[in-house]
């Protein structure tokens, strides 16, 4: 026998591989186009970015960005959205396995901050574009960084003598010593930052008299 006619056989009996669903196939193109997006802001800002742009980056068709969104904002808010809550379940996860509110608060600052040096470009759109690129993305920030006072509050203990705003005044001190290192391309160092981090967090609840534990 020939040898090429034995590799040929050998081929047609090699289990062929299965095929991808079509509903596989438009979630990974839609992921694409969010990514995408994400990225030409990190590099050139929202306003700056055409769906021409995004459709070239993503290597997909225009009507296939329309099949799934709406526009550019949709676009921008759906890949917010999955970029909050990916950051807010590894910050839940990492508080709900550690042992003591002192303890729970480091393990939810190391998770938020390694999110952020892990994907710098969400973090980027998440942090900075956010605040300018549509009205309803503002508001989306502001609403997230609401969610994590709230889950700041669930960690943190209650003493007496604190300003009941004290959740919001620390998690916001976090988000702008965040923003700064983000502004300044140094995402991906910020893990340096948990111990500073975490004594601020502490450190006013420690003084008022909470436990050790």
């Amino acid at each position: 026998m020939r040898r090429g006619t034995a590799l040929r056989g050998y081929a047609c009996r090699m289990p062929s591989r299965p095929a991808l669903s079509p509903e596989f196939i438009a979630a990974h193109k839609k992921r694409r186009i969010m990514d995408a997006l994400a990225e030409l802001c990190a590099e050139q800002g929202y306003e700056a970015t055409k769906i021409s742009d995004i459709v070239r980056r993503a290597r997909v068709a225009r009507k296939t960005l329309y099949d799934n969104f709406e526009g550019k904002e949709e676009v921008f808010l759906a890949a917010f959205d999955a970029a909050r809550d990916e950051a807010m379940a590894r910050v839940e996860e990492s508080c709900a396995a550690a042992e003591g509110w002192q303890a729970a608060v480091e393990a939810g600052l190391g998770a938020f901050l390694g999110y952020v040096a892990e994907k710098p470009v969400l973090a980027r759109m998440c942090m900075i574009e956010a605040l300018s690129a549509t009205p309803t993305a503002t508001e989306r920030y502001e609403q997230t960084l609401a969610a994590f006072v709230a889950l700041a509050g669930q960690s943190l203990p209650e003493v007496k003598g604190l300003p009941e705003t004290m959740d919001e005044i620390l998690v916001g001190g976090v988000a702008w010593i965040v923003y700064q290192r983000i502004r300044r391309d140094e995402a991906r160092d910020v893990v340096d930052l948990l111990p500073e981090l975490t004594e601020f967090v502490v450190a006013p609840y420690r003084e008022a008299g909470a436990e050790k534990r």
